[in-house]
């Protein structure tokens, strides 16, 4: 039971910041591209900004599952 909510505990704010952070890269590589910047930086930004975003959004779903396993141990426990 403790290791679905350490999971949980663990990958609930990793998810986040990795969202938080992939987005801020991405909007980066899109003000570079707006500024004429060369194709080659904002490109390999963007899509370094889109991997951690992604990366964010399946750490964030893993930590939604290790919550429900979580409840689920909970309610046996309680029911008996």
């Amino acid at each position: 039971m403790q290791h679905h909510y350490k999971q949980w505990n663990r990958n609930a704010p990793l998810g986040l910041i990795c969202i938080g952070a992939g987005l801020s890269l991405v909007t980066h590589a899109a003000a570079l591209k707006n500024q004429g910047r060369s194709f080659w930086v904002w490109a390999l930004l963007g899509t370094i900004g889109l991997v951690i975003v992604n990366s964010g959004v399946a750490i964030f779903g893993d930590s939604v599952k290790h919550r429900a396993l979580y409840e689920v141990e909970i309610e046996k426990h309680v029911m008996g």
